[in-house]
């Protein structure tokens, strides 16, 4: 089966349909362009023509009125000349210009007085070769100038212009083509530089960024945004890298502990305390629960691009509330009546981290607060965390001070992290700041007005 014309047309390449478009366009406005020039010529020298002729009908009418007019008429540039009395005889003429056959009949010569315009004629029945433009006038005592002159130059130089523009045109426009094709060509370039560039770049070759044009235009542009996007998907790639990296890390040490348990159990079991190993065994298995927990929540974030699970309206008083009555250590000293947009179980995860946090490093109390503006605090009076640089620092993940990294029921690091990530995309904020004594976690939510 043959394919369409327009199958054919979307299978070309760009450049080719490009500079196909603008010939097809060129070559439509060289024709118009030819063919009024050729109309503009015409009119233009048939109306030099008749502006001659008449001139000189006029010289004649007026020696015709004051009686001076002599046979032969005479003229300077070759004009035939006939001048009929009342009665319709030829009573003057030119050199050689037939004296019985006027050159107008009678319609002719009727319509030419009355519109004043120049009328074709067939010179051929007079022995002139081509047409003629002839002109009549009324002067005095019922007489009438006619006056004729050939166009045989005019036909001659607009054959010759037609020809030169017929071969002409279709000349300019292979050239005009070609130049098409050429500047389309060069235009193009800086895209066949991207579309190499790409190709050169593999899941090995890091850091590559497509070539930039110089010239401040779209494809400037388009290679811009290309090389911004390669850049965050290298960012992501980098953290996706590290977290693969970070958590092999982190499941090494629990296994590793399940593992030694258990072999030092099966190799001694006549002096084993099971329930200790147990124990043991149980409890690095919730480590790894946990951690597979919080993993799986981070790339639940990360899938979802910055943007909660759910956006329905959450009484944020309401699950603060729930989650403080868990912790006995916790005092809600304020709990303002607040409602935000987001995931519910979402909000609960991030004040239980928090608390989780709090409770871990506090000395003896953890104050809970929210207020009508929707900030949320946790403030324990434990050791704190002295310096602002890490106070930030502990929101990347598997970030644990050296603080953190003693206790045997500190976490991965990923606690903190999830709560920024997940605050942020609540459209909120979260810091930690020096409570003195002590630490405090501020997080702001933008309230439902």
């Amino acid at each position: 089966m043959a394919e369409s014309p327009l199958t054919w047309w979307r299978r070309k390449s760009l450049r080719f349909r490009i500079t196909a478009a603008a010939s097809a366009a060129l070559a439509i406005a060289l024709a118009i362009s030819a063919s009024v020039l050729l109309s503009v010529l015409t009119k233009t020298l048939i109306d030099t023509a008749d502006e001659s002729v008449r001139l000189q009908a006029q010289t004649v009418r007026v020696k015709a009125d004051n009686g001076t007019l002599t046979s032969p008429v005479t003229t300077n540039d070759g004009t035939i000349v006939q001048v009929m009395d009342k009665d319709g005889r030829i009573t003057h003429v030119t050199y050689g210009t037939d004296r019985l056959v006027p050159l107008l009949n009678d319609r002719r010569l009727a319509r030419a007085l009355s519109s004043g315009e120049a009328e074709f004629l067939d010179g051929r029945p007079y022995a002139i070769n081509g047409a003629l433009r002839v002109v009549a006038m009324r002067a005095d005592h019922g007489q009438i100038v006619l006056a004729a002159r050939p166009i045989n130059e005019i036909d001659r130089s607009i054959t010759v212009a037609g020809r030169v523009l017929l071969a002409g045109t279709p000349l300019l426009l292979i050239l005009l083509a070609g130049a098409s094709w050429l500047i389309v060509g060069r235009t193009l370039r800086p895209i066949v530089a991207l579309r190499k560039g790409a190709a050169e770049i593999t899941h090995t070759a890091r850091s590559r960024r497509l070539p930039v044009p110089e010239a401040r235009d779209e494809v400037h542009s388009l290679a811009t945004t290309l090389n911004s996007m390669l850049a965050r998907l290298e960012e992501a790639e980098g953290r996706q890298r590290a977290l693969v990296s970070d958590a092999a890390h982190e499941l090494r040490s629990p296994l590793a502990s399940i593992r030694l348990q258990l072999e030092v159990a099966l190799g001694h079991p006549e002096g084993q305390e099971w329930r200790e190993t147990a124990e043991g065994v149980l409890e690095d298995t919730l480590r790894l629960s946990r951690l597979a927990e919080d993993l799986l929540a981070l790339a639940r974030l990360d899938e979802r691009g910055g943007t909660p699970a759910r956006s329905d309206p959450v009484a944020l008083d309401e699950v603060v509330r729930q989650v403080v009555e868990r912790y006995g250590e916790a005092r809600l000293t304020a709990c303002d009546p607040v409602t935000v947009r987001g995931d519910a179980l979402d909000l609960s995860r991030v004040l239980t981290n928090l608390m989780d946090n709090a409770v871990r490093h506090t000395a003896s109390k953890v104050e809970v607060a929210l207020t009508a503006d929707g900030v949320l605090t946790v403030t324990d009076d434990g050791p704190g965390i002295p310096s602002p640089a890490d106070r930030e620092r502990v929101f990347n993940r598997f970030t644990r001070l050296d603080s953190g990294r003693s206790r045997d029921e500190g976490g991965a690091g990923l606690g903190l992290a999830i709560v920024r990530e997940t605050v942020r995309a609540h459209g909120g904020t979260v810091h930690l700041e020096d409570a003195a004594p002590g630490l405090r976690a501020v997080v702001r939510l933008p309230p439902v007005r």
